[in-house]
């Protein structure tokens, strides 16, 4: 039987506070304490998070949406994933559109937004220099992904927002007693479907990055197409 979901938020509230002071990477601490001292002039009055941002949504939640990392005026600044930059302008308007959030703007932690039978987390909880963590770095984030998929029992849909975040979580299998899983066999690709051990299904999309909005290259039926099939894939409660 599965904790009750006070219980699955209380856990999920202590991790929140582990990941907001970790320091297992220092280059990333580093990067993140300069971003919030040197901001572009239309953040100059805020005051930033500046340190690991946690996930956040539904306690309940069946999908599970993994990003990259925060961004270094984004999520760095608000405290929150994909809140106060294009790519969470970009998802957020999605999420709203296929009935996942009661918002379709996501500005900081205090605006309203809520999210259904979702959770938005990370490969990557430090913004990092140039969008690029190291390795070492995604390894010393994966325990804090473990613990959540372990509160967020109910999961069986995960959306992977890029290469890194379809890639860390088929690691993070491979270490959960699935050490048979190989990358290559659930090629990532826009759109693809892989069908994973213990029942879950991995769902694939380009990260909603001002790289690939700004250039067509993720258009937002694109997305919208991804979201509706996940939704689909869920079947009934």
């Amino acid at each position: 039987m599965g904790r009750g979901t006070s219980g699955v938020a209380a856990g999920l509230e202590t991790l929140a506070r582990s990941i907001a002071r970790c320091r297992r990477c220092p280059r990333l601490r580093e990067h993140c304490a300069a971003s919030a001292a040197t901001p572009p002039r239309r953040f100059r009055e805020d005051r930033y998070w500046g340190k690991p941002v946690p996930g956040f949504g539904d306690p309940r939640a069946r999908v599970l949406v993994l990003g990259l990392a925060p961004a270094a005026h984004g999520a760095n600044r608000t405290g929150r994933m994909f809140t106060g930059d294009r790519s969470g302008d970009f998802l957020f308007a999605a999420l709203h559109r296929t009935g996942f959030a009661n918002q379709p703007e996501s500005t900081n932690r205090g605006d309203g937004l809520a999210l259904q039978d979702m959770w938005i987390t990370a490969s990557a909880r430090c913004a990092p220099p140039a969008n690029k963590p190291t390795t070492e770095e995604l390894e010393s984030c994966r325990p804090f992904l473990l613990r959540e998929l372990d509160l967020l029992s109910r999961v069986k849909a995960v959306l992977a927002l890029g290469r890194i975040g379809h890639d860390a979580w088929l690691r993070l299998l491979r270490g959960r007693g699935h050490p048979d899983i190989r990358l290559s066999a659930f090629p990532f690709a826009h759109g693809a479907e892989h069908d994973l051990p213990g029942g879950m299904r991995l769902y694939d999309s380009f990260h909603p990055s001002q790289l690939n909005t700004f250039t067509g290259r993720l258009k937002p039926e694109d997305l919208d197409r991804v979201l509706t099939s996940l939704r689909a894939g869920l079947g009934a409660d």
